[in-house]
């Protein structure tokens, strides 16, 4: 079949799939959080953790119910490395050092799952199950959790209520994640990934040479990798390593993962508002960009310079020739504007434009459609941008569903934006003044400015994934990532959770006829350009300092 054939029967396929489960996922996930019932297991839950799931929070608390659960995340999958050793199904690897253990443990907990070590030849199976995995679930969860209050928010009025905390944790990772993982894990099974907790296999290859094989609950693992949005591979070589990512279908199928919870939540937003025609909107915006990601990329891919590129077909370095030029491209801009960090090509070996467009698609702030929660909390805050700037155009107090957006609910919408751009900009320039960061580029010039700044653009976002040819495994960097994780995750959480209380308190306002109409295309397309502006004057310079210089010399 032609290859570029191949690839829109793809897509269209993709597309089609999302569209098929948008309605009932999206419902389905609107009743699990506005339902009064309590599932046998999670009474249990609640009982073993002395919560009381029917009290009402306000945002403070609410927001001490996720920094503290968090928190002691942290601690305990930071305790679990350092100890590993000493456990059961150890495989004789030794502890994690550290700052490596900090920087995964706050990796893990910020739903980022950047990883600078080798999955295979570093942590155990309690490890990776236990901890990991566990993390992979609950840090989805989490952010779901704070979508689902800044929904209420808008939803409720005249009251500063937003939900109980451990109530939606537990809903949303027993209800929702768990179930779709099973499902998905069967059908990697069933495409061949594995699944177990075996003992290393040493073999021999044609070569003659010795090459060990490690086993693992590696299906289950994956499944909720990329369900979650999280991205960290059981190895090395992630969804391009043939155990996790068997074929052509597992590989389609992982997409699909990526991108199905992000693209269905604005329905559950639509639901939970009483209009279905707003989680449209969003939902449009979403995939305008990521369909014009998915088109730019790939075009640059076929057509980069060269003759070893042309004679192939496309820049097929680094790429994963199994799958092909496009189904690369395809992953590769999924993931990275989902906040995933699941690969299956080396995003370092891309062209400096196509690889331009991928750090693009974390700068928009994870949003299109962004990871499991938090991609819908952060395009509900460039909506109220949006109406802010439309309001400001025609000398109007702006509205959103009812809502006035005052100064305060703009200052916090600002904080919120701002939060991101300070720690990459920040972060990148530090590491580029410093010779722990000149040292652990493998490039020079402009690729190697562009390795230095995905890596802090990719944590702050909390995506994970990296240019390969990056050097992250020191105590400077794991450290100074592992901080931009956890401040990217759980600050613009405050500004979130802190809106979404200012929302519920007001009475809502009656429309008019000079109310501005938020589910109409034209909103959509002014949501669509206020996020590429506001991008594009924040990180503009940064792009072309790296990817934009390297892409235009080539």
């Amino acid at each position: 079949m032609n290859p570029v054939l191949a690839d829109v029967l793809q897509v269209t396929a993709l597309i089609g799939a999302l569209a098929l489960v948008h309605r009932p996922l999206g419902d389905y996930m609107a009743a699990v959080y506005s339902s009064k019932k309590h599932l046998r297991a999670e009474k249990w839950i609640y009982r073993s953790v002395g919560a009381n799931p029917d009290a009402e929070m306000r945002w403070p608390a609410y927001l001490r119910g996720v920094l503290i659960f968090s928190a002691v995340g942290v601690l305990f999958l930071y305790a679990l490395q350092r100890v590993q050793d000493k456990l059961p199904l150890s495989l004789g690897f030794k502890p994690i050092t550290p700052d490596q253990a900090f920087n995964t443990a706050a990796s893990f907990v910020s739903n980022t799952n950047w990883q600078s070590y080798s999955g295979e030849v570093a942590m155990s199976h309690i490890t990776q199950t236990a901890g990991l995995a566990v993390q992979n679930f609950v840090s989805a969860a989490v952010g779901m959790a704070v979508a689902v209050a800044l929904v209420r928010g808008f939803a409720r009025s005249r009251t500063g209520d937003l939900g109980n905390f451990w109530s939606d944790l537990v809903r949303g990772t027993v209800r929702i994640l768990i179930p779709l993982a099973v499902i998905a894990a069967i059908v990697l099974v069933a495409c061949g990934a594995i699944q177990n907790f075996g003992d290393i296999h040493h073999i021999t290859t044609l070569t003659g040479d010795k090459q060990a094989l490690s086993p693992g609950a590696v299906a289950s693992q994956e499944a909720i990798k990329d369900l979650g949005t999280n991205g960290g591979g059981y190895f090395n070589a992630n969804s391009a390593h043939p155990f996790e990512n068997p074929n052509g279908l597992s590989n389609l199928l992982e997409i699909f993962l990526l991108l199905v919870i992000p693209f269905s939540l604005p329905r559950t937003f639509g639901k939970m508002v009483g209009s279905l025609k707003q989680g449209y909107a969003i939902v449009a915006a979403m995939g305008v960009i990521w369909f014009g990601a998915v088109l730019a990329v790939t075009w640059l891919e076929y057509a980069h310079p060269g003759t070893a590129s042309q004679l192939a077909g496309g820049a097929m370095e680094g790429k994963e020739q199994r799958f092909g030029e496009g189904a690369s491209s395809l992953f590769s801009v999924s993931t990275t504007m989902t906040s995933t960090g699941s690969v299956n090509s080396f995003h370092d070996s891309f062209s400096g434009l196509s690889g331009g467009v991928l750090l693009l698609g974390m700068m928009l702030g994870e949003i299109t459609p962004g990871g499991t929660g938090s991609g819908l909390y952060g395009m509900l805050i460039m909506a109220i941008i949006a109406v802010f700037i439309a309001g400001l155009m025609v000398g109007r107090t702006p509205e959103y569903l009812g809502k006035k957006i005052g100064t305060r609910q703009i200052k916090l919408a600002a904080c919120y934006i701002l939060i991101t751009p300070a720690l990459v900009l920040i972060g990148t320039a530090l590491a580029m003044s410093l010779p722990d960061g000149k040292e652990a580029m493998t490039n020079i010039g402009a690729h190697g400015f562009s390795e230095v700044l995905y890596a802090f653009t990719s944590a702050s976002n909390n995506n994970g994934s990296a240019f390969a040819g990056f050097g992250a495994n020191t105590p400077f960097f794991n450290t100074a990532l592992g901080l931009c994780m956890l401040l990217g995750r759980f600050l613009p959480m405050v500004f979130v959770l802190a809106l979404a209380g200012s929302l519920a308190e007001q009475k809502p306002v009656p429309e008019t006829a000079g109310t501005l109409r938020t589910e109409k295309p034209l909103f959509t397309g002014l949501l669509v350009g206020t996020i590429l502006i506001i991008t594009g004057l924040t990180f503009f310079p940064a792009l072309a300092l790296g990817p934009l210089a390297e892409g235009l010399s080539s």
